[in-house]
């Protein structure tokens, strides 16, 4: 056990972290690995690749994750918002580089290969756009002069238009969804987050008709239902499952309907909780903040992470259409897990019980008055000396 008397940044870190909230990412993160020997196998397979290659990646993957999200977790807010903004400006430019570089995989260029590893960019600029975000929303509050709120909007136009063209569809609509909501928490009138809803709804409406590979997907999701109805409240048991056989991507997208059907509605129920743990937590910590940018930001990530586990879910439950959009720490990919990690060490960095001295100005502010003190009262004093 770490001792409240150690004074190590590991011992500060473990005595103000949200351990509750470790745990329930934890526990996804073990979730991830039995789902992923039951739902990945079968693609390997079907692939022609050794059964529990998916699996092996899964697993290695993990190993970055968990120092990322730990690494993360243990950054002040100033160092959190610098390395955002280093990452943001590289995600861009490797979303840039997509459109030349990148393969195309089901009828989008998402994924480009840097260093011999195949990297999904979007993924990485989720987390970092959350941060530059909620750092000019805050500071549109501390300084009225500054148009925040118009740079906010230009960065959303700019990351959304890139995301499009890819086309990612999914991810633009959750970074705008994050933007509007964190726009309303900033004082934004809610017919203007009525009206970005009704323009995102027309954008997707449109992708159907004018984009193959949308509406595929929507044709092929149905599938997933069957799994519900099969796997009852208990399951068939681990490896009983067939629907992982109709499924395209039963390891990634559709790894929750595989939990169904194996596992039965109770798993599903559980991980329905912890993903809903984490998220409330997260704006508990959101609503108690007395910084603004803290308060922002942890309501973003805890959005962030909230709407892409409900849209994943709801794909799979026949309440909208597929988005390809992976299900937190639970479905394979080595982008998403590694992005998540950062997203939720950074919740985790900023959301962390800091003492009352830390929030104050720093020492070299406060010496220079301190020392003006009693010069000023000494030159008081020798005014009131000296005759008139």
């Amino acid at each position: 056990m770490v001792s409240r008397a150690e004074r190590g940044p590991f011992a500060r870190w473990w005595w103000t972290v949200d351990k509750p909230m470790l745990a329930a990412l934890a526990a996804l993160m073990l979730g991830g690995i039995v789902l992923s020997l039951a739902a990945s196998p079968l693609v390997a397979a079907r692939l022609g690749l050794d059964p529990f290659h998916f699996v092996n990646r899964h697993l290695l993957f993990l190993v970055p994750a968990l120092m990322v999200l730990i690494a993360t977790s243990l950054l002040t807010p100033r160092h959190i918002r610098r390395l955002a903004f280093v990452v943001f400006l590289v995600s861009l430019a490797l979303v840039v580089a997509t459109f030349w570089f990148g393969a195309e995989v089901k009828g989008a260029r998402r994924w480009i290969v840097v260093l011999g590893v195949n990297v999904q960019p979007s993924e990485f600029l989720k987390p970092a756009f959350v941060i530059l975000i909620a750092w000019l929303f805050a500071e549109s509050s501390r300084r009225p002069e500054m148009p925040a709120n118009t740079m906010a909007l230009g960065l959303l136009l700019l990351t959304v238009t890139l995301l499009v063209l890819q086309p990612d569809f999914g991810q633009s609509m959750l970074i705008a969804l994050v933007w509007g909501a964190l726009f309303f928490m900033a004082g934004m009138r809610l017919i203007w987050v009525l009206g970005l809803a009704g323009a995102a709804t027309l954008g997707l409406a449109a992708a159907y008709f004018t984009v193959p590979h949308v509406a595929q997907r929507i044709k092929r999701f149905l599938d997933a239902l069957e799994a519900f109805a099969q796997g009852g409240w208990f399951g068939r048991g681990p490896g009983e499952g067939t629907v992982k056989r109709i499924l395209p991507d039963s390891h990634a997208d559709f790894v929750f309907a595989v939990a169904a059907e194996e596992f039965g509605i109770v798993l599903c129920l559980i991980l329905l909780a912890l993903f809903a743990f984490i998220v409330m937590r997260a704006l508990v910590h959101a609503f108690r903040a007395q910084d603004a940018f803290a308060r922002f930001a942890i309501a973003g990530l805890g959005m962030l992470f909230g709407l892409q586990s409900a849209i994943n879910m709801a794909v799979n439950l026949h309440l909208i259409p597929a988005k390809g959009m992976t299900l937190p720490f639970i479905s394979y990919g080595g982008s998403s897990l590694i992005s998540l990690a950062y997203g939720m060490g950074m919740l985790l960095a900023i959301a962390r019980e800091r003492p009352a001295a830390a929030m104050l100005p720093p020492v070299e502010a406060i010496v220079p008055a301190a020392a003006a003190v009693p010069a000023a009262a000494a030159q008081t004093a020798g005014a009131a000396g000296r005759p008139a």
